[in-house]
């Protein structure tokens, strides 16, 4: 794991997890939630030598745990060979100095090990700066922990007065840097708008891939388009948004778009800092949201991606539920998801078996916001054909004496080229 200010590593090989169970969380949750922490950890190559579930009736400020448990599970976890303890809930910075001086090793929690995957997974610029500004927002209060191992170069005076403390300084750069990365993050945010609009020049449909972490979005966007996007079983595979296009029936042109997976208790900076990869959700017309069937937990799956949808201000996108691996569900699990979500489809990435059915629906969407339009193009305007092909589609072509009659849907936006050829409506 690297240290999250200087992102030099740090050696940690053996974790010892703890899981906090509280009143106010359903049975087993808490359980279900250690074993994806688990996951998680293991995905930046630590081992987990024991994981422990406790039972929270009241949190404490200074330790969230009492005292005695908090000694006890610091002996077990150094009896175990530990190099790491997590917490698979959010410790306060406070908390996390306590800790560290109770066990004498690191101390960290659910949202800094989720920072670290992304960190480990991010590969473009985008990605990248996204990662480093939450990770910088997360270790601004914590610096009281860590201060003296910030990376930094002195000025003479550059600082300010002889008055201001170490941790002052510390503070000042790790402002200055937050602020450079949401400028250096601003600038690629506007070349990929300009990247969009390019695109969005000769309108065509767009829909986006949402789902929690695992589930199988790129598979399906390879499965659907012929792509080779990394599909993996890992979670957070990919976090940056890959587009493809889609060629359905009749011609009809969709961009598909693969976004960053979701994951219950999501670390609100790093909602925050990816909301500019996934604003491709917000602009889409319409999503594809993939469920994992075979998950013992996917009705909580499909809940907390909602969820997110909601934080992001995308709530109210028409959404096509679609739940994969289907191949390998028994019956009881399609009996669960057929209660969850009556309409939904049920596919398989891997054998492609329900795709046409996902695509039908993608046509209907398309259909719902284009009306059909019967053109008339003269024989010697192949070129306005050839464009019609390009931009929407068509339902049938037929030659006459006078033209090529034309029957099909197309974007209204471009009603202004197709427009002098039009013959009727619906």
């Amino acid at each position: 794991m690297a240290d999250f200010l200087t992102d030099k590593p740090t050696k940690l090989e053996r974790a010892f997890l703890i899981g906090v169970q509280t009143h106010a969380m359903p049975a087993g949750e808490a359980d279900e939630l250690l074993g994806e922490l688990k996951e998680l950890v293991e995905n930046l190559r630590i081992d987990v030598v024991r994981t422990t579930l406790v039972n929270l009736r009241a949190p404490t400020p200074a330790l969230l745990l009492g005292s005695g448990k908090a000694k006890e599970l610091a002996d077990l976890a150094k009896a175990d060979g530990a190099d790491v303890i997590v917490f698979d809930e959010h410790l306060s910075p406070a908390q996390q100095r306590n800790w560290e001086e109770l066990a004498g090793l690191p101390v960290i929690d659910r949202e800094e090990v989720i920072l670290e995957v992304f960190a480990d997974r991010a590969h473009t610029r985008e990605a990248v700066l996204q990662v480093a500004l939450a990770r910088m927002e997360y270790s601004l209060p914590r610096l009281t922990r860590a201060w003296t191992h910030l990376s930094r170069q002195r000025g003479k005076g550059a600082m300010g007065g002889e008055g201001e403390t170490q941790l002052e300084q510390d503070r000042r750069l790790v402002r200055d840097r937050i602020a450079h990365l949401k400028v250096e993050l601003a600038e690629v945010v506007q070349q990929r708008g300009v990247q969009r609009r390019r695109r969005l020049r000769v309108p065509v449909p767009t829909a986006a891939i949402v789902g929690y972490t695992n589930a199988g979005k790129s598979s399906l966007l390879n499965a659907l388009t012929g792509a080779h996007v990394l599909a993996v079983d890992k979670l957070f595979a990919t976090l940056d948004p890959t587009t493809r296009s889609l060629v359905l029936r009749g011609n009809q042109k969709l961009l598909v778009t693969d976004t960053v997976g979701f994951i219950r208790r999501l670390p609100h900076g790093l909602v925050e800092a990816f909301k500019a990869t996934l604003e491709e959700v917000i602009v889409a017309d319409f999503l594809i949201h993939v469920v994992d069937v075979t998950n013992p937990n996917f009705e909580q799956h499909h809940a907390t991606t909602l969820g997110v949808l909601e934080e992001l201000g995308a709530g109210d996108q028409t959404i096509i539920t679609v739940f994969n691996k289907v191949d390998a569900a028994d019956a009881a699990m399609k009996r669960r998801a057929r209660q969850l979500v009556p309409d939904a489809l049920f596919v398989s990435a891997l054998t492609k078996a329900g795709l046409d059915g996902l695509e039908e629906r993608c046509i209907e969407l398309i259909a719902d916001t284009t009306g059909e339009t019967e053109l008339l193009v003269p024989h010697d305007r192949y070129d306005v054909i050839a464009k019609l092909h390009q931009l929407g589609s068509i339902r049938e072509q037929e030659h006459e004496d006078k033209g090529v009659r034309i029957h099909g849907r197309f974007p209204a936006t471009q009603a202004g080229f197709f427009g002098p050829f039009v013959v009727a409506t619906k």
